[in-house]
């Protein structure tokens, strides 16, 4: 199935891609591994879950913040490289804020595993790493970075 027919039949839409906040790139291509900056739970333009997990988040709501980054990191290689080019995943890191008590990150970052397998399909099976980290941007709960293998781009 195509990027867009797996978006189609989960009722998805891509979110309309962000810019860097600094002197970087959003995806960088280097032989034929492309990078995606880290990218955030925003919606296009809209900053969202923004706090601590186990605090002003749930880990429900971290779910879907890891699901939005996901989809974030698939709006920046469609639009700058194309689903026909990817041929997978190779492995995401994922970071997030939380309370001291709060201990359910593996629940949350399979917000995102689910993304990129549900929509890439096989070319979505990935590696991956977890983060605790004090302070994200703009106190949002969530990040992923990512790197895809992709055909020759020229």
């Amino acid at each position: 199935m195509s990027l867009n027919e797996n978006l189609l039949k989960l009722n998805l839409k891509l979110p309309k891609v962000t810019h860097p906040g600094g002197n970087y790139l959003s995806l960088n291509i280097r032989g034929n591994i492309a990078y995606v900056a880290i990218q955030f739970p925003i919606l296009n333009g809209e900053y969202l879950y923004q706090g601590r997990l186990g605090n002003e988040i749930t880990t429900a709501q971290g779910y879907e913040a890891m699901q939005l980054c996901a989809l974030n990191v698939i709006a920046h290689t469609e639009s700058k490289i194309g689903y026909k080019q990817i041929i997978g995943l190779n492995h995401f890191d994922a970071y997030f804020q939380a309370s001291d008590s709060w201990d359910d990150s593996p629940t949350i970052v399979n917000g995102a595993s689910d993304i990129f397998v549900q929509l890439l399909g096989e070319k979505g099976n990935h590696t991956r790493a977890i983060f605790g980290v004090d302070k994200l941007p703009r106190n949002f709960c969530v990040g992923v970075t990512a790197s895809f293998t992709v055909k020759s781009v020229e």
